[in-house]
């Protein structure tokens, strides 16, 4: 049996370990790795943007069926290494400001009030043609791919997405009894109409500036990186209980 190869990012010993037991051996990300195992949030959004090398495997990267926990990653790399796991498609994005790329990203992009208990007002629309959806005033909005929208897209109220269904919309504390979130097929765009402080760009966890009123800030598909699963998926389950 050909032995399996691994590179790994952000790995604090644990993945080493991991891939060891599990009869594999530890490679260079440029040496034609098998998979690219990720250890993080971080390490995962980094790796994903570098263009990897192969399919990546992400390991305590918060929540949903895109992650293994940290200590499930010994089993799932052991049904990596015996040819147990299948490959995902998983979305990237591009985040720009009036047509100028702002960031690309992997989990989400979110503009947050720069000032905390601040609403302002955001127009949201979808696709390429603007089709109009609402009207919010809110402290925010989160634009999450399946990847991300387990984490502050869910925290905030959305629905965590299933790999090719799209891309999560969420207002963050809106100003309303009863608030819609949206699920959009590849893009979003949304609008600050008016806002009482600044507004922060906030991509993959980190701030990408502040956008002035009446920008269009654009969030769409603009890629695919592959993504391993393994069983058991009690990165999922298990959080759940």
């Amino acid at each position: 049996m050909t032995e399996f190869r691994a590179a790994l990012a952000g790995d604090d010993g644990t993945l080493r370990d991991a891939v060891e037991a599990a009869g594999g051996v530890v490679v260079d990300g440029a040496a034609d790795p098998d998979a690219v195992v990720t250890m993080g949030e971080r390490a995962l959004v980094d790796t994903v943007l570098d263009d990897p090398a192969a399919p990546v495997l992400p390991v305590d990267a918060g929540g949903g069926p895109h992650a293994v926990q940290r200590v499930d990653a010994e089993t799932a790399l052991e049904a990596l290494a015996a040819g147990r796991s299948r490959t995902e498609s998983r979305a990237t994005l591009s985040v720009t400001v009036d047509g100028d790329r702002r960031a690309r990203a992997v989990l989400d992009a979110t503009l947050m009030t720069a000032e905390a208990a601040r609403i302002s007002e955001y127009a949201v629309s979808a696709g390429a043609d603007g089709e109009p959806i609402a009207r919010v005033r809110s402290d925010g909005v989160v634009v999450a791919t399946p990847a991300g929208s387990s984490g502050y897209a869910r925290a905030a109220g959305g629905s965590v997405l299933t790999p090719g269904t799209g891309l999560s919309v969420v207002p963050v504390s809106p100003f309303a009894t009863t608030a819609d979130t949206w699920v959009v097929a590849d893009e979003a765009v949304v609008r600050v109409e008016r806002d009482d402080c600044d507004v922060r760009l906030i991509v993959d966890g980190e701030v990408a500036g502040v956008v002035p009123p009446k920008a269009d800030i654009r969030v769409a598909v603009d890629g695919h990186v592959p993504f391993l699963r393994a069983p058991p998926a009690t990165g999922w389950s298990r959080s759940r209980r």
